[in-house]
């Protein structure tokens, strides 16, 4: 990987703005994901991520933090929060902004265990594809403190298979709907593309029921988004 998205966040941090960033799918073309969005304040968040930020309590693991927009809201409210990232560049950034913990890592090498673990920005992309989501919500819930969360937002891009009669084009003997090849470049250059997967709300919880989980959904968005709270399945959910 060549950290073009760090790079990216490293020139707007330090005042060296002139373009965005680049982003396409395998099912979609170019479209333009403008920096100044990644450094928002609580206030240009979505519904979904305020009410995420809401719902979080105890010590916090902000994975996929990017710029630390999420994590430095929680400091503000008094909340101790780790904050990761694969992004050498996303977590300079996130140290100069003021996140007091960081560190580049993948989440399946985290091994502390915390009270909320955020996954926000479509947090099921880390998964890559439906064949990994057991293995990473396993991990996910080794990671949980007594009476801990996972609080983890998507969409179901099902809408994006619809033609001008309302049927779905998705070939069926093809993989789930929701796995993609994602491409990034910026300022010219190409990242090496990446799987990310987005996932709906009914497979997401058939999933978390295989390895006990439960899963409610808290919140829809207004395109196809949602926010889903995640506990171990011997817990209440309040």
């Amino acid at each position: 990987m060549k950290d073009l998205f760090g790079n990216a966040l490293l020139d707007y941090q330090n005042g060296n703005y002139t373009e965005d960033i680049i982003t396409s799918t395998s099912i979609s073309d170019n479209d333009i994901l403008p920096l100044p969005y990644l450094f928002r304040d609580y206030k240009d968040m979505p519904k979904l991520e305020q009410r995420a930020l809401k719902l979080c309590k105890g010590s916090v693991l902000d994975v996929g933090c990017g710029t630390g927009s999420h994590s430095l809201q929680l400091q503000k409210k008094g909340f101790k929060v780790k904050a990761i990232d694969i992004s050498k560049g996303a977590i300079k950034v996130a140290k100069q902004r003021g996140v007091q913990t960081t560190e580049v890592k993948a989440l399946l090498d985290e091994t502390e265990t915390f009270d909320t673990i955020l996954l926000l920005m479509n947090g099921t992309g880390i998964f890559q594809e439906l064949s990994q989501v057991s293995k990473y919500l396993s991990h996910l819930k080794s990671l949980l403190k007594p009476s801990g969360q996972i609080l983890i937002d998507s969409s179901d891009i099902k809408y994006m298979y619809e033609d001008e009669g309302g049927g779905f084009w998705m070939d069926t003997n093809a993989s789930y709907y929701g796995e993609l090849d994602y491409y990034l470049s910026y300022k010219g250059e190409k990242e090496t593309p990446i799987k990310w997967l987005y996932l709906d709300f009914k497979t997401l919880k058939l999933a978390c029921e295989t390895v006990g989980l439960k899963c409610e959904l808290v919140l829809e968005g207004e395109h196809y988004d949602y926010l889903a709270l995640l506990i171990p399945a011997e817990a209440r959910i309040s």
